[in-house]
């Protein structure tokens, strides 16, 4: 037998997740391990026939206070953590009666996923694991003579290693350590950031915690990232929200790390729309809108989102606010579309979307909540950015009438969804929109004035391939995501058609902007929130 190879003689299981369990100790079993376990573990394995010894039988001490209580001992501890050749260590754990653990097999309790139901405040304390974190960290640190298992997917490799060497080699200890530190670090992130949500909801909006952690769970592994020279993988936070983390993928090729960006930013758009009120399309490109539309229904409103933009449209991502249906199915079934994301999908749009074998389709099972509290995190050099999601939401009771002119009935419906849109568009965003679609999107420029040309220009070239007599920004309305600094950028808007503008104000020329809408007979209206987003 190779120096590193460790025989497994005493194995000590107490798992939450089962799967796998019973046939994974029938095999150690088989190969003459001693097992041992705790409470329900022990339970299902027993009732499978096999001979399980109890911790309590090792510390001579009863399992108390509902289970808290019962791997936290000496004897469990001392036999993970004693070193083989340490002459010391051996003679204590003889003096104390310690038994040697070469192997530990432990889930956590579903932290995670407890909190991801939504359960109340004392479920989710009772499903914070110690004495398995505790197990874990210790089985793990002394890798060079035990093994711990963290994931029942782990099960087979275990056994291949017993069959292959009669134990474990020191590089797949050393691997599985590794695994198991992720697997705690993740497990106490998310109830740090569990007591972090409940902080913040009553914290001073300034106050930060002077330490913080993120963790997440891999999900899948990415052909590569933004670029194919870059490596790339999908981890699931636990966090209670509706999206590409809890999508079920019906059908189509394996996503990438473009696609999961570009369905989070289509879908977070979708959801800003109340389906109760409206049907919502939202067409994504590059992580930008190129078409926006509410209406009856969703193939109504897909059909009017395409109109904004069908050429960037082609190859995009499709967001909807409701459940996809047949006659939807079909209208987006004539263009190539990489990604359709919605909350579920009927039985007819399942079939006629399966013929498009490469699309893929997801049902994320709901939609997230626009409004709801989170943050954001952006990585930096040495370190990370963290925000509160943006949230803000203009009401029409926030908006500010400065001009002569006020805005209609239909403008105001109009002003508020472009700027709905506009909080999606990287900055400087500028979106026109006529009864409810947008009409022209400018995106990501370094200047406003560029971004609300392009965006006319986009809206000119849609009415062309459409055959329209005009662009849809005459007789539009537009939203900035900030201020116009200058005058130029509110009458670039003006000179597309635009009636009604809406911008959040506060540029130490809004003097000089109100006057030049007032000059062009245009409503402005001021929000007071902006929207940049980078």
């Amino acid at each position: 037998m190779p120096q590193d190879v460790r025989r497994i003689e005493r194995a000590l299981l107490s798992v939450s997740d089962k799967t796998g369990l019973v046939e994974f100790a029938k095999a150690l079993s088989a190969a003459g391990v001693a097992l041992v376990s705790t409470g329900g573990t022990a339970a299902a394995l027993r009732a499978a026939g096999l001979t399980v010894a109890d911790v309590s039988e090792i510390t001579e001490f009863p399992e108390m206070m509902d289970g808290r209580v019962k791997t936290l001992h000496p004897r469990i501890h001392g036999g993970l953590l004693a070193r083989r050749d340490d002459e010391g260590h051996q003679k204590s754990a003889a003096a104390h009666a310690i038994p040697m653990i070469d192997l530990l097999v432990v889930n956590l309790y579903p932290f995670e996923e407890t909190v991801a139901r939504g359960a109340g405040e004392e479920e989710t304390i009772e499903n914070i694991d110690i004495g398995g974190p505790a197990l874990i960290r210790g089985a793990a640190k002394n890798h060079d003579d035990v093994a711990v298992i963290t994931d029942p997917a782990d099960y087979e490799e275990v056994l291949a290693e017993l069959r292959a060497t009669g134990g474990t080699t020191l590089s797949f200890r050393k691997r599985l350590a590794g695994k198991a530190y992720a697997r705690t670090a993740a497990y106490d992130a998310a109830i740090a950031g569990w007591f972090a949500k409940r902080a913040a909801e009553t914290a001073d909006e300034t106050d930060w915690p002077p330490a913080t952690a993120w963790g997440g769970r891999l999900r899948q592994s990415l052909r590569y990232g933004e670029n194919p020279h870059q490596r790339a993988a999908f981890y699931v936070t636990g966090e209670r929200r509706f999206g590409v983390a809890t999508a079920e993928q019906v059908q189509g090729k394996e996503l990438s790390y473009n696609n999961l960006n570009d369905t989070d930013a289509a879908f977070e758009l979708a959801a800003e729309f109340d389906p109760a009120h409206h049907a919502a399309c939202a067409i994504i490109k590059h992580a930008n809108p190129c078409g926006v539309a509410l209406g009856d229904t969703l193939a109504d409103a897909y059909r009017r989102a395409l109109s904004c933009d069908p050429v960037s449209a082609f190859g995009g991502i499709i967001a909807l606010n409701r459940a996809l249906d047949g006659e939807t199915a079909e209208e987006i079934a004539k263009i190539f579309t990489e990604v359709i994301i919605a909350p579920d999908a009927d039985a007819d749009a399942r079939k006629i979307l399966s013929t498009k074998k490469n699309l893929r389709l997801l049902l994320a099972g709901g939609l997230p909540d626009a409004t709801a509290p989170g943050l954001t995190v952006k990585s930096v050099a040495g370190g990370f950015l963290a925000q509160s999601r943006d949230n803000g939401r203009v009401t029409p009771e926030r908006l500010k009438v400065v001009t002569k002119r006020t805005p209609s009935e239909k403008e105001r419906a109009d002003l508020l969804f472009a700027f709905i849109v506009a909080k999606h568009v990287k900055s400087n965003a500028i979106v026109y929109a006529q009864d409810l679609v947008t009409a022209g999107i400018g995106a990501g420029q370094m200047s406003r004035i560029d971004s609300a040309k392009i965006a006319a220009e986009k809206a000119k070239d849609a009415a062309s391939a459409a055959g329209w007599p005009e662009p849809k920004t005459k007789g539009s309305c537009v939203a900035s995501d900030a201020f116009f600094p200058f005058a130029d950028g509110l009458l670039a808007a003006a000179n597309a058609g635009a009636t009604a503008v809406i911008q959040p104000g506060g540029s130490v020329r809004d003097d000089e902007v109100i006057a030049a809408a007032d000059e062009a007979g245009l409503a402005l209206v001021f929000t007071g929130m902006r929207h940049f987003r980078h």
